[in-house]
């Protein structure tokens, strides 16, 4: 798709992602890399004894998420791009928390689409992500990214 026809989608839903599981495993690997080893994450026996009834990911975890369901969805593809950048968050707001072992998807609204300068297009979509048979999202947040063509 061109960027003019990306921007023509303003204020639509354009993509959903496949079901990705949260494992304990990945809730793990996570804390390892980012030291934030929390035992309601990690712990699953203290965190039995909390309002969560076990462990949960972390909320940047869940966040962090977004460029791997980014590719594992419907998402309108930009031709010719040379290189894409992530700019930023507006908003970003961790809902409900993800227990280890459930499955989130994500679903993208486009909010804007504004060419920059010559060549450099930057898009704000909303992000809500859902947590499989659960009534409320895991998180909402407008993301920013910007895409060289």
């Amino acid at each position: 798709m061109t960027p003019q026809d990306i921007e023509a989608k303003v204020g639509q839903n354009v993509a959903t992602s496949e079901w990705a599981e949260m494992s304990q495993e990945r809730i793990n690997q996570f804390a390892e890399a980012t030291g934030d080893h929390q035992f309601i994450h990690v712990n699953e026996e203290m965190a039995k004894q909390t309002p969560f009834g076990g462990t949960i990911a972390h909320g940047f975890l869940t966040l962090s998420m977004i460029p791997y369901l980014t590719a594992e969805s419907d998402f309108p593809r930009m031709d010719g791009i040379k290189m894409a950048v992530n700019y930023g968050g507006n908003k970003t707001r961790f809902i409900s928390p993800v227990r280890s072992g459930k499955r989130i998807r994500g679903h993208w609204k486009l909010i804007e689409m504004t060419e920059k300068r010559p060549g450099q297009w930057q898009q704000t979509c909303e992000i809500t992500i859902e947590i499989e048979g659960e009534e409320k999202p895991a998180l909402i947040c407008e993301w920013m990214t910007q895409y060289f063509v």
